[in-house]
């Protein structure tokens, strides 16, 4: 009786350590992950920091909390203002809407519709302090915002207490595919001074006889700028001739014209 008394004794104090042991060691994991600080000291990040494969962005339309966003055509020059924004620690570590990692110490910024890889001057307009960004984010989306600018880029132009500041944006140029830095004044002259998204078109009428194409195509010729063609196709149902209205450098652009315009029951058509 004592013997097996004796046996469990063991088995029962063997059981609360091995318990404790895995408790006090989880607790230790869960104290370390909530301590670690981020310095610019790049052994101190994330092992998993930037490795992520880099993926295309998409430049289709998006809606965030009800309202359709439209990346557009901007051009080397292009200058807008606003207000900006910064983040940080809370989004430190998290993938970009472009599917890079964020490094709040990197020279990035989000915008809601310049393409991705846009390089752009940041003007801070209550002390003239500049900054260079690559946009590689959607956002801010708060309507008095027009930048959120990364920890670092938000601290050389001296905004990080104030958090937001009135700000300038000049289009400097942009970065290559799959390229993570910003360009040098030299690299910028060489690169495209527009980014396009594509051609968008309007199919304005349909016919199934090449009269009523070529008289409709002569009569919308030139409106407002825009060109007219047919376009023959045949398929199962038969041969139709499609007059297509082209010109327009966004899907905001061709959305803002079918809308305001005798086209308004058009098909919008996006080409390469």
């Amino acid at each position: 009786m004592n013997r097996l008394y004796f046996i469990g004794l063991i088995v029962l104090i063997l059981s609360f350590t091995a318990c404790s042991t895995r408790g006090a060691k989880t607790y230790k994991n869960y104290q370390f992950s909530q301590q670690k600080k981020y310095t610019e000291n790049k052994s101190n990040y994330s092992p998993n920091m930037n490795k992520k494969k880099y993926s295309h962005p998409t430049m289709r339309p998006y809606t965030i909390r009800g309202i359709k966003y439209y990346p557009t055509v901007v051009s080397v020059g292009d200058e807008s203002k606003g207000n900006a924004s910064w983040y940080g620690p809370d989004f430190h570590g998290k993938l970009t809407s472009n599917g890079e990692t964020y490094n709040m110490y990197d020279m990035t910024a989000a915008h809601k519709t310049l393409p991705m890889n846009t390089i752009v001057k940041v003007t801070n307009l209550r002390n003239n302090l500049t900054t260079v960004v690559r946009i590689n984010d959607r956002g801010p989306f708060i309507a008095t915002r027009i930048i959120d600018l990364s920890n670092t880029a938000a601290k050389k132009i001296h905004m990080l207490g104030k958090g937001t500041a009135p700000v300038k944006l000049e289009v400097l140029g942009f970065e290559s595919k799959g390229k993570r830095t910003i360009p040098t004044k030299k690299q910028l002259k060489k690169s495209p001074q527009k980014k396009s998204l594509g051609n968008y078109t309007l199919q304005i009428a349909s016919f199934s006889k090449i009269e009523g194409a070529l008289e409709t195509q002569e009569k919308y010729d030139n409106t407002n700028g825009y060109k007219t063609i047919i376009k023959d196709i045949e398929n199962e149902s038969g041969r139709s001739f499609k007059v297509i209205l082209k010109g327009f450098k966004s899907e905001q652009e061709a959305r803002d014209y079918k809308s305001t315009s005798v086209f308004n029951q058009a098909f919008i058509i996006r080409e390469g």
